[in-house]
């Protein structure tokens, strides 16, 4: 099993509205890692997906590129986006999905986090959010 914790920047194309659109979905995340193989210490990857999104939820297919510090890689296959948003401009995302290449292939991955948007407002305006961003963790059991 492997823990980490970091940042992720999520970019929306278009941008998350009050109505649902598909949109394409890009993003990058940093994190620090602690786990049962002690030398991996960090990772960093590459978000990228599109499906059915707004403000109010998401339902999505996307593949996180992961790079671990040892070199090695992982492929992540995320079908499943859980997208609540307790106060306004604060979305809270549940990522679950499977390791499908690469180091820890088969294992499942959940991958929870907090992201924010500084201009929440945006929900209701023609262009959208087109940012998140904000804390994430990926653990891999």
């Amino acid at each position: 099993m492997i823990s980490c914790v970091g940042g992720a920047d999520v970019h929306f194309s278009p941008g998350l509205t009050l109505h649902t659109q598909h949109s394409r979905i890009t993003g990058t995340a940093t994190y620090t890692c602690t786990g049962t193989d002690p030398r991996v210490t960090s990772a960093r990857s590459v978000i990228k997906g599109a499906g059915e999104t707004s403000c109010l939820g998401i339902a999505s297919t996307a593949v996180e590129e992961i790079t671990w510090n040892t070199g090695e890689h992982s492929k992540v296959l995320c079908e499943r986006h859980n997208l609540v948003q307790p106060v306004s401009g604060e979305t809270v995302a549940a990522v679950d999905g499977k390791v499908v290449e690469g180091k820890y292939k088969g294992r499942t991955v959940a991958s929870p986090g907090a992201q924010l948007t500084l201009r929440p407002l945006d929900c209701a305006s023609p262009q959208g959010v087109d940012t998140i961003n904000g804390p994430t963790t990926l653990v891999i059991a």
